[in-house]
């Protein structure tokens, strides 16, 4: 099963540093992402940036985890080449990774 099944994300950015937020559909789903979405993990997913430059932070009352990646911008969007350089796919991207049934 893929994230986008259980949960929907929103992403923001701040320079070099980029924030996402991913939040259960339903309540039962967010032991879930608490045993599946791990720092390690979403590094591992991304495979760009490394998994000390993440932040995990859980918000159990609103069923949702919140991702602060450092350094995952090229820059951010005033020093980076790069055509796209805001972190607002990345929320996407993260949907799109396999999560396992509960343990």
């Amino acid at each position: 099963m893929k994230l986008h099944d259980i949960a929907h994300a929103r992403t923001g950015d701040k320079g070099d540093t980029s924030n996402i937020s991913l939040i259960a559909y339903d309540p039962k789903d967010f032991q879930r992402l608490r045993t599946h979405v791990t720092p390690e993990r979403v590094a591992a997913h991304f495979a760009t940036f490394p998994a000390d430059n993440i932040t995990r932070y859980e918000l159990p009352q609103l069923y949702a985890l919140n991702f602060v990646i450092r350094n995952a911008l090229a820059g951010g969007v005033t020093r980076s080449l790069a055509q796209d350089a805001h972190g607002k796919c990345l929320a996407s991207v993260l949907l799109t990774m396999e999560v396992g049934p509960e343990r």
